[in-house]
Parts: C-alpha cells; structure tokens; sequence
C-alpha cells in the first residue's frame, strides 16, 4: 500500500478527483483524516499544507501533493516526480502604492512574510540586505500597521492587496503544485511508484484532452 500525504482544502478536492480518474476512489467523513481506497491500494491522510514535507521526510507517507513555495520552505530533499497542472500562483513583493523599494534611504529591506528562507535567499542573491520578519497569518496587515514596509506573498488575483492599498512591486518566481518522494521509500519502491505516477499522468491527459 503506498501512503500519501494529500492538503486540506481546494488541493485536496482537485488532487483526489485526478486520484479517482486513476480509480482511487477515496472517502472522507467530516472529521475523517485518514481514509483507504476500496482495493487498498492507496492510503491517503490528511493534512495542513505547510506540515505535508515533515510527514514526507520522516516516512510516514511516501508520497505527497504539496506546493513548491512549501517544499522550498521545509529544507527537506524530496524526489519530485511529476509537476500538476493546478494550483500554481505568483509569489510577489508587494507595498504600499505610494511607495517603491528604490525609493527607500534605509540600508535594509524589511520584509513581513510566511516564506522565510525563500525571501531571504531571493534577496541574497541580489545583494540586498533583507531583514525578515515572520509571520503566519495575514501578512497584508504588516504595511498597514508599520510593522514592515513589504511583504512576501503567494499572489493569484491580487484582490486582497487591493483592498489594503497595497500592489505588486515584483513577481520574485512562480509556484506549482508537485508530486514528491520520500527518497528512501522511492528507491526501495520504486516500480510500484513509476506505475502509480504512470497512471496518473495518464488521468491527467485525458482530462486536458477533455477541456
């Protein structure tokens, strides 16, 4: 049985109709986080997003469905099998509208967001010194309050940036949502595994045929 670790959410519900054009019909009740497909096969458990790549690193699924903003952020090397066709976004730099990082006199960019290691490496790479504040919840709120001049955000249609005044001052990359591998259990698994990722790009194409 091959154990995978699936998002909550809308990632959940598009990854597990692709599942069940492969046949793995799974079924979950309302508080349900663990659920098996009928020809137990599949073993799906439920979990948030950013702590899909922990249950990945350490074995307890073999396979997971997880954004590469987060899989970047775990630090864990995972065997990226297949690139989905769902799910992808920006991640931006965004601020206020008035204002523009070349415009600033401070000597170091303060920026509020969830993707720590990325923006600091974004930055690094630049040359620009970049002092990063961390948060989880929303980060619109940190030029609002004068907590931090810029944040570091996934962007889709940048409504929410709109209603706090705030715009894109950069694209800094683009985000997709993969299918990874605990490396150990790739190797020890590895037909087993080819096939499922076989069928499932299969489903994928006749579902692209279909749109």
């Amino acid at each position: 049985m091959i154990t995978i670790a699936l998002p909550k959410g809308r990632l959940f519900d598009k990854t597990s109709k692709i599942l069940a054009r492969c046949g793995y019909h799974l079924t979950l009740g309302e508080r349900q986080l663990v659920a098996e497909e009928p020809r137990g096969e599949i073993r799906a458990i439920l979990v948030k997003n950013s702590d899909l790549p922990t249950y990945v690193h350490h074995g307890i699924a073999g396979l997971g469905v997880c954004g590469s903003d987060v899989i970047y952020e775990s630090g864990h090397e995972f065997f990226e099998l297949l690139s989905l066709p769902f799910g992808g976004t920006r991640i931006c730099l965004a601020g206020k509208k008035d204002e523009s990082p070349d415009s600033r006199n401070a000597a170091v960019l303060r920026v509020a967001t969830k993707f720590t290691r990325f923006t600091r490496d974004a930055f690094h790479q630049r040359g620009i010194p970049v002092d990063v504040i961390r948060l989880d919840g929303s980060v619109e709120l940190a030029p609002v309050l004068g907590l931090a001049p810029y944040i570091v955000d996934l962007v889709e249609t940048g409504s929410t940036l709109v209603a706090h005044n705030l715009e894109v001052k950069e694209t800094l990359g683009n985000t997709d949502v993969r299918l990874i591998a605990n490396p150990a259990f790739y190797k020890y698994h590895f037909d087993r595994v080819n096939r499922f990722v076989s069928t499932l790009q299969e489903a994928l194409k006749a579902e692209a045929g279909e749109g």
